[in-house]
Order: structure tokens, then sequence, then C-alpha cells
């Protein structure tokens, strides 16, 4: 297997760690993905590592709770087979078998009424694969199907670094390319919602063309759905805190950093009437948390980190007395539902289903009470689902992440930050940093290694007084 190149930083600092002659501390501040990754990189490399995570559990926002006596997920996240950082963070945390992945592509989208189309990939090349698909789709019209295809050829071949493309929406650029709004909700909207957290209306160009041609368009096999088959806290917390403590890192939980500052020739991270000093810190906060706890100096304009933004979104975790959907997961059209996996299973639920329905971009159902939640979202599941209307919600609880990411609107881009800051030793990672991806879970995992592979080249280095940031 060939090495990437996070896996080759990260072995050249190593050997330059080791070359010093001397362990080097890393105090990684979060611990979401972003930061479970760095931490792991880091002590891998040979450097003694804390990490300081203010949750009583690792993971982040990926992460489970209980609700009478219920194992629910604050949300659904789902992966797809590109997401390879991903895939190989499961693999060292020994979690991978406990989520499954798709052969091939295949979505059912339901409307209202039972009627059921799919996006499904055949076994040609891309773009070819989806093909078939798109002129089956029978939520389109033959008409938008045959224009669904022209765009999707013409997407490809933009380029999602060009910075034109991050000066306007996504919406914009489809209706020059003949898709209708019909075609955009029933279609486009589809893949934008879940992956950028927002509308194509309201999406970068630039993300846009980032997320379709890296999951749909370039490679085949790219674009098919995997997810966790056991609740997300056996599937992060657990396993990263035995592959933490295994590479001897020292993991505080319930520790809310207020301050990183720069001391001398190195760091300190204070919190909870404390202080940990440090050679390098890696700050793995939320981007809207991020501005009040970085040193001066650290960032050249650090008012951007509040220009990203930020979108919701809401969950539903709904139990029925009994079966009312027959797949693992839908998407549907025409519905203010958007998405919907079967979590009986995971949830520990004796008898009956557990349904969660996925709520990305959820500006207007955040000023909903849950009472206006199921006035809403119950009779649009009997809708869809005939089963329902005679079964019995035995259960209905909603989770709502407020800045579940930030907001990839036109412009977004140019306001991410990098991992390298102005003050050597601090480094930074999130799916909100420049990551290529937007805010995913694989997006989280290729920052950590960003933040890892920086604060490592910098103390690979001889020691050297470290200015003072006033």
């Amino acid at each position: 297997m060939t090495a990437s190149g996070s896996d080759r930083g990260r072995e050249g600092a190593t050997d330059e760690l080791r070359r010093a002659g001397a362990q080097r501390h890393v105090a990684v501040v979060g611990g979401g993905l972003a930061g479970i990754t760095a931490a792991l990189d880091c002590a891998q490399a040979g450097a003694r590592v804390t990490l300081l995570e203010v949750r009583p559990r690792l993971g982040g926002a990926a992460y489970s709770f209980e609700r009478d006596e219920l194992r629910l997920d604050n949300g659904q996240h789902v992966f797809l087979r590109c997401c390879t950082a991903y895939i190989g963070l499961l693999d060292r945390l020994g979690s991978r078998g406990l989520t499954t992945m798709q052969q091939r592509l295949d979505i059912p989208v339901l409307a209202p009424g039972g009627r059921v189309a799919r996006l499904k990939r055949d076994g040609l090349p891309a773009p070819l694969h989806l093909g078939n698909a798109l002129v089956r789709y029978s939520h389109l019209s033959p008409a938008d199907r045959a224009r669904a295809v022209y765009a999707a050829l013409a997407l490809r071949r933009l380029d999602p670094a060009d910075p034109r493309l991050d000066q306007r929406t996504f919406g914009s650029w489809l209706a020059e390319h003949g898709q209708r709004p019909e075609a955009i909700e029933a279609l486009w909207d589809l893949i934008a919602r879940p992956t950028l957290n927002v509308v194509a209306g309201e999406a970068s160009l630039a993300q846009a063309v980032q997320v379709f041609r890296t999951g749909l368009l370039t490679s085949a096999g790219a674009g098919d759905v995997g997810w966790a088959r056991a609740p997300l806290g056996e599937v992060h917390d657990g396993p990263a805190r035995r592959a933490l403590s295994a590479a001897g890192a020292d993991v505080r939980l319930g520790w809310r950093a207020e301050r990183i500052a720069p001391v001398g020739s190195g760091w300190t991270v204070e919190g909870n009437g404390e202080r940990v000093a440090a050679d390098a810190v890696v700050a793995a906060l939320p981007h809207d948390r991020l501005a009040d706890v970085l040193p001066p100096g650290a960032l050249a304009a650090p008012d951007r980190l509040a220009q990203l933004g930020t979108s919701p979104i809401i969950n539903l975790h709904i139990a029925y007395d009994r079966p009312v959907m027959d797949v693992a997961f839908t998407a549907t059209v025409r519905s203010p539902v958007q998405f919907v996996f079967d979590r009986t299973d995971s949830s520990g639920l004796a008898k009956g289903q557990l349904l969660a329905v996925s709520l990305s971009a959820a500006d207007e159902d955040m000023q909903r009470r849950p009472e206006e939640l199921r006035a809403r979202y119950l009779p649009a599941l009997a809708a869809l689902f005939p089963p329902a209307r005679a079964a019995t919600v035995e259960r209905f609880v909603v989770t709502r992440e407020h800045a579940a990411t930030f907001r990839a609107a036109p412009g977004a881009i140019a306001l991410r930050p990098g991992a390298r800051t102005g003050l050597p030793g601090l480094a930074l990672a999130g799916a909100y940093t420049s990551t290529g991806w937007p805010a995913t879970m694989e997006g989280a995992v290729r920052s950590g290694h960003t933040a890892a592979n920086e604060v490592l080249g910098i103390l690979a280095r001889p020691r050297r007084h470290q200015a003072v940031a006033a």
C-alpha cells in the first residue's frame, strides 16, 4: 500500500523528533474527530500528548446519549467510500466493523403516496455509472432528466479550486444550466443539503462542485454510502479512549479550555482553574468558540471566524409500536421530511421500529417547539409510509445542533483558515478549516492530520526562543 502524504509527513516528523533526543509535549484542545486524529498522530510520532475535552465523552458532534432506556445518536451521520481519512480513523480505532457500506450506491427516494425512484449506480465507469439512474428517475419529467444529465456533465468540468466559483451560488449555476426549481428540489438538493447543510440556492458553487465531483462524478464507487450499525458512542467515544490510552495519551474529560497563551518557548492552556504547559498546541475547537480562546496574533483576521456563520441540524427520533418502513434508509421529495433511517437495532428498542429523521439546513424548524415539530412531521411521515397511519407513536425525541456546521455560502472558502497560525507551535484543526471538504467527518479527520503534521514539524526543529504575543 502506498503511504499517503499525511502518513509520510508523520513518519518524517517522527524521525526528526527521535533525533532531537527528547520527548516533546503536545496539548490537543478538543476531543472531536479532529482532536482525536491529531492526538493519535502526535502520540504515534513519539510526542507526549494531553487531550482536553469539555464534554464527558469524545467524538464531538458525533455522539450518543440515553433517553427512556433507548440509545440514540444526536444526529444521523453517514460517510461515503471516498471518505478515506475517516475510514482510516475507524481502522485505527478498531471500530470499522461497527459500520456498514453499500456494495453499490443505492438511494431510494420516496414521495408522498409511496412512489419510489432510485438513485442507483451500475457497473459502468464514471460518469456513465449514474446515467441509467438519471434516465429512469421518475421524480423528474423526461425533459428534466435529460437536462440533469447535461448539467452533471458540465459540473464535472468545473474546478473547485477556481476562486470565481466561490463567489456565486450553486442554485444560480443550476438555473443557468436548465434546472427548474422542481428539479433542483427533487435531485440536486438531495445531495447538496445533507453534505453542505445549506440548500443549493444558498450554497457556494465551489463547495458544491467539490461534493459532486468527489462523491459522484469522478470515481464510480466513491459515492457508495456507509453508516454506523451501532450507536456512535460505541463507534467513536469508547474506541477513541482505548486507542489514546494505548498510545500513552492523557485524556481529560470535562475540561473547559478558556485561554491558550504562548509562554517563553512553549505554551499554556488555561482552564478548570489550572494550567497545562506544552511545547505545542492543536486547537480543535468549534469555529464559533475559537476566537475567545486563541491568543492575539494567532489569526491575521480573527473576525473571519464569525463571518463563516453557522447552520443548524435537527434530528427527530420517533418510536412506533410497529414497523412502518421496510428499507434501511430513504431520501424523500415533495415532503418536509428529508432523510429517514431505521435505527431500531442500534437504539435497543425491543418492539416496534425507531426512525431517525435527519433535517439539514433546519433554520425554520429550529424555532419550532417539540409539539410543533410533532404536528408537522408525523402527518408527513404518514403520507410517506402508509403503515404509519395506523401506528402509535410511543416516543418522540428532538435533538438540535444549533451550530452544527459553518455555513457553506458563497465566499466561505476564502474565510476558512488553514492549520498554520501566525504563532509557531499553535495549529488549528476542525472541519471548518481549509480542508477542501465540506463540514463532514471526513473533513474533520483530514484537518486533524494536517494540524498534527504542522506542530510535529515545528517540534522537530531545534529549540529556540519563541516570541510571546502581546
